[in-house]
């Protein structure tokens, strides 16, 4: 980090606390003050608090503690009226802060959990925090302008609903389901009252189709993990309509997919999943992202593979190398975002293997793209592929390893309370009936009625 860095860094702490008519003593009380809401007062005098303040400001200046950087993230976060504002645009106070920690040399990832937990937290004080606190003061005249006169709608508009899904989908794996839910819901609403005005620009009309069924998808989802299988039908099938209007088949696989995965665990049977995967697959195909048509094909080669038989195991492996062969290709320009990776594709390798091949190989399947999924929002997927890998160990013969392991899936899945993760880990302990009298059978239950209640 350059010195002309960390004096911009400086520079923004200090224009910070000018605009808010604090001097450094005014400061130092306040992340005093924000300490003690937060239940962890400050040994530090008022004096001393001041001085790290005018140090962090100064010619030569420091990069703040980690305690200090929350305690600032806290008080810029909420604005003069009390109400919340983690916006990631210009005119936000937070996301100023959150720059000028990255001036002062903080890394992007330190930035990215401290912003997380600034999430977590609001949500925690406010029951439910409404995403319009997602997003800086730019953002909200836009999407207030755009809804009370959709003839207004313009860039700045799309670029608000787009920040506000992904913002949401960001925090899949770090928040319950439920929150995130409440985060989207003013999203969904307000692309789907510009889609029924009949006055939006019709230059728009495709970025707002696109937002639209992303935001849908996205809602689809959360609705069936919250058990709201109606919603979730209903959001999908109006995410397939706007994604069938664009042109680009690529997102309408898409949708198609996530789609696919809910119905195999909300219906009876694989017709329902097996219809929306061979749908998802054609348009994939037609498509022209190439790590969509790999994801594709994974999924084709678990709904195949779940059917069992030789030709579904035959089938279930073509797949397969397809999905790698598309993967291992060059996604240099692929217009999709997906973060489908190679851990993923392991786990649908796994799950082949456990149906239609070798639970010893499915078990190294598991493992490793277990090892892989790393990232707070891959704790939902790791919770999956750890119960499957379980199951592995059951088939080899292992019940009470297999129990060991189940341990950790019961606390990613009290974490977040993934659906299917939750049906993957009761499923693994159906098939430990046969040693329900064991006592590591027994410590197994007793912490999922502690942390799942069931």
């Amino acid at each position: 980090m350059s010195q002309h860095d960390r004096h911009l860094g400086a520079a923004t702490l200090k224009r910070l606390r000018r605009s808010r008519g604090m001097s450094l003593a005014d400061t130092a009380r306040a992340l005093i003050d924000v300490a003690t809401r937060l239940g962890q007062p400050l040994d530090s005098s008022c004096a001393s608090v001041q001085r790290s303040v005018a140090r962090w400001e100064s010619t030569r200046p420091i990069l703040p503690s980690e305690r200090y950087q929350l305690l600032l993230a806290h008080l810029y976060a909420r604005r003069s009226d009390g109400e919340t504002a983690l916006g990631s645009g210009s005119g936000s106070d937070f996301a100023e802060l959150l720059d000028a920690l990255r001036h002062l040399g903080e890394s992007e990832q330190a930035v990215v959990e401290l912003r997380r937990l600034l999430v977590r937290t609001s949500t925690d004080d406010n029951n439910g925090l409404d995403l319009l606190a997602l997003l800086g003061p730019q953002a909200r005249t836009a999407l207030a302008t755009a809804l009370a006169d959709p003839r207004q709608a313009d860039e700045v508009l799309l670029d608000v609903l787009r920040t506000g899904v992904s913002d949401v989908n960001r925090e899949v794996g770090s928040l319950p389901f439920v929150r995130l839910q409440l985060l989207l819901a003013p999203v969904v609403e307000s692309c789907r009252r510009l889609l029924l005005a009949d006055d939006v620009p019709a230059s728009l009309l495709p970025g707002l189709r696109t937002v639209t069924a992303q935001a849908y998808t996205l809602a689809g989802r959360l609705a069936f993990e919250t058990r709201d299988d109606a919603a979730s039908h209903s959001l999908y099938t109006a995410a397939t309509e706007a994604a069938g209007k664009l042109g680009t088949p690529w997102r309408r696989a898409m949708v198609h997919m996530s789609h696919a995965l809910v119905t195999l665990y909300s219906t009876p049977g694989l017709e329902g999943a097996g219809r929306l995967v061979d749908a998802a697959v054609r348009d994939a195909r037609a498509g022209d992202s190439i790590v969509v048509r790999a994801r594709a094909h994974a999924l084709q080669a678990e709904v195949t593979a779940r059917a069992g038989g030789r030709q579904a195991a035959r089938q279930a492996r073509a797949a397969l190398c397809l999905a790698w062969y598309d993967l291992d290709g060059d996604h240099s320009g692929d217009p999709a975002t997906s973060s489908f990776t190679a851990a993923h594709l392991r786990g649908f390798e796994g799950v082949t293997s456990l149906y239609v091949g070798d639970p010893a190989a499915a078990h190294d399947e598991f493992a490793r793209s277990a090892a892989a999924l790393t990232r707070p929002r891959d704790q939902v997927q790791r919770a999956i592929v750890t119960s499957d890998q379980a199951l592995a160990r059951l088939r080899l013969g292992d019940p009470r390893s297999a129990a060991a392991l189940l341990h950790e899936c019961v606390d990613a899945t009290s974490a977040t309370g993934g659906r299917v993760a939750t049906i993957r880990l009761r499923e693994a302990r159906r098939q430990l009936r046969p040693w329900r009298r064991e006592d590591w059978v027994a410590d197994l239950d007793d912490h999922m009625i502690e942390a799942l209640g069931a």
